[in-house]
């Protein structure tokens, strides 16, 4: 099984970090998140004045098997047919990337296509079909959940070496937020029936049914309710390789952008594993997908945004990245009070 070796930012930085951004021109604390911000990635960069550079949302796809019990209001070839709308600009990640200055990458983990040889879509397939189907087995093997943890890894290596500091993830698989239900009941105890919600648009029947469904997975689930145990089980491989990615994001020492509901499940996962990969994180968003506000609230962690979002991709993340810039910003451009001969005024 590949390692990790992850270490919590050295709070030794804390206090010259926390003494710059108090003597900037502002009253203490007037600018709230932006200040908590801004002392998150200076620890994280272990330094007083950080910069975010070359920003990449990786978006990894698969196709999953539980798909086949109608636990999704879309077919299964809409996964392949969403990355080609990737790859010709047209989707809702692609505006975002292009308005904050983000690369996408798009990895293709399993989608159950014979892609051509596309130079702008990454092949990193572990399987063709997908994973199995988790209602009467498990969704992949052991070794499949080694290597999508490796090809995740081995992305985020990319972009770092390719001159990134900070990362956000994004998904794209039919049937994946019933996965992130069960990776989410599984992995914080909350009831499963608070953490089904309508996907890409189930209405109360379909939910209805999508429960149902999962209340039989997970019946059916005899495994030790390991993260590990957990993501092989239910998978899928793009949520696999998300955890494998922001595991390394965090080795790296890089900031992790976290979108929406699939993505809190990785990085939940991520975190049930390397405690400390949390550290390296931020909350983008709230979103509208039922399930959402509860995961952050057992995560005692607050999002940036409330913006109803439940796209996914990487929108919420991406979204959020203007207000971390701001913070860097902060820090690093406003004048002290001793400099700008201003006496503190609180």
């Amino acid at each position: 099984m590949i390692q990790f070796h992850i270490e919590a930012p050295d709070k030794g930085l804390e206090a010259a970090l926390q003494d710059k951004i108090d003597n900037l021109t502002k009253p203490k604390g007037s600018l709230g998140t932006l200040e908590a911000l801004a002392l998150q990635v200076g620890l994280i960069q272990q330094t007083l004045s950080p910069v975010l550079r070359h920003p990449v949302n990786v978006i990894y796809a698969s196709d999953h098997g539980i798909a086949d019990e109608g636990v999704s209001k879309s077919p299964k070839e809409v996964t392949r047919q969403v990355i080609h709308n990737f790859l010709n600009g047209g989707a809702g990640v692609c505006y975002l990337a292009r308005q904050h200055g983000f690369e996408l990458k798009i990895v293709d983990g399993g989608v159950d296509f014979d892609f051509p040889v596309i130079p702008q879509l990454i092949d990193r397939k572990v399987r063709k079909g997908g994973t199995r189907n988790f209602l009467h087995e498990a969704a992949m093997t052991v070794e499949e959940m080694e290597k999508a943890l490796q090809y995740g890894a081995d992305i985020v290596t990319d972009c770092y070496n390719e001159g990134c500091n900070v990362i956000s993830f994004g998904e794209m698989g039919i049937g994946n937020t019933a996965a992130s239900s069960m990776w989410m009941t599984c992995l914080t105890q909350i009831p499963l029936i608070d953490c089904v919600g309508a996907g890409s648009g189930l209405d109360s029947e379909g939910v209805r049914h999508k429960y149902n469904v999962l209340k039989r997975s997970l019946e059916n689930y005899k495994g030790d309710g390991s993260a590990l145990d957990v993501m092989r089980y239910f998978g899928g491989y793009e949520m696999v390789m998300a955890v494998g990615g922001m595991l390394r994001a965090a080795e790296l020492k890089m900031i992790i952008l976290i979108d929406g509901f699939i993505m809190t499940n990785c990085i939940l996962a991520a975190g049930k594993l390397y405690p400390e990969v949390l550290d390296y994180a931020i909350f983008g968003h709230c979103g509208d997908e039922s399930g959402h506000k509860l995961l952050l609230e057992s995560l005692n962690v607050n999002p940036l945004l409330h913006l109803g979002l439940r796209l996914g991709e990487g929108t919420g993340a991406i979204c959020a990245y203007p207000i971390v810039d701001s913070a860097v910003r902060m820090i690093n451009e406003m004048d002290n009070f001793a400099h700008a001969s201003i006496t503190k005024y609180f």
